[in-house]
C-alpha cells in the first residue's frame, strides 16, 4: 500500500472505529449486552468491507488507472448493495439487536466517507506520472 493510501486509510478508519465504539457503548447502555454486540458487529463489518474496498481501489489504480473511476462506482456500489443485504439478513438476529446494529453501521460508514474526504484533500496525490530519468526517451525528447 502506498504511504498515500494508508494516509487516507487512517483518515477514514479511526474516525470511523470511534463512531463504531460510541454506538457500541450506547447501545450497551442502553439495550444491554444484545445492543453492544449489534454495535460491535456493525463496526467490525463496515471496517472490513470499506478497507478491503479501499484496498481494491488503490490496487485498481497502480495497475489500470484508465478504469478508476468506473471501478469505484462499482466498489462504492457494492459496499453499499452489500450493507443493505446484511442489513436485511441481520433484522431479525436473536443474538444482537438490530437497531443498534443497524443504526452504528449507518454512522460508521458516513463518518468513514467524510473522513475519506477529508483525508483525501490533504493528501497531495500527483496528478501526472514524470518519467524517470532511468527509463528510454521518448520521440519527443529525441
Amino acid at each position: 500500500m502506498l504511504s498515500n493510501d494508508a494516509r487516507i486509510l487512517r483518515g477514514a478508519a479511526i474516525p470511523s472505529f470511534g463512531a463504531g465504539l460510541l454506538g457500541t457503548l450506547i447501545g450497551g447502555i442502553t439495550v444491554g449486552a444484545q445492543g453492544a454486540i449489534g454495535g460491535a458487529v456493525g463496526t467490525v463489518l463496515t471496517l472490513a468491507f470499506f478497507g478491503v474496498g479501499l484496498k481494491a481501489m488503490s490496487v485498481i489504480g497502480r495497475r489500470w488507472s484508465e478504469l478508476f473511476m468506473a471501478a469505484g462506482l462499482l466498489v462504492y456500489t457494492t459496499q453499499i448493495l452489500v450493507m443493505a443485504i446484511l442489513l436485511a439478513v441481520f433484522r431479525d438476529a436473536t443474538f444482537m439487536d438490530g437497531r443498534v446494529f443497524g443504526l452504528t453501521m449507518l454512522a460508521c460508514v458516513l463518518v468513514w466517507i467524510a473522513g475519506q474526504a477529508w483525508a483525501h484533500t490533504r493528501v497531495k496525490t500527483l496528478y501526472v506520472e514524470t518519467e524517470s530519468e532511468d527509463a528510454p526517451a521518448g520521440p519527443e525528447r529525441r
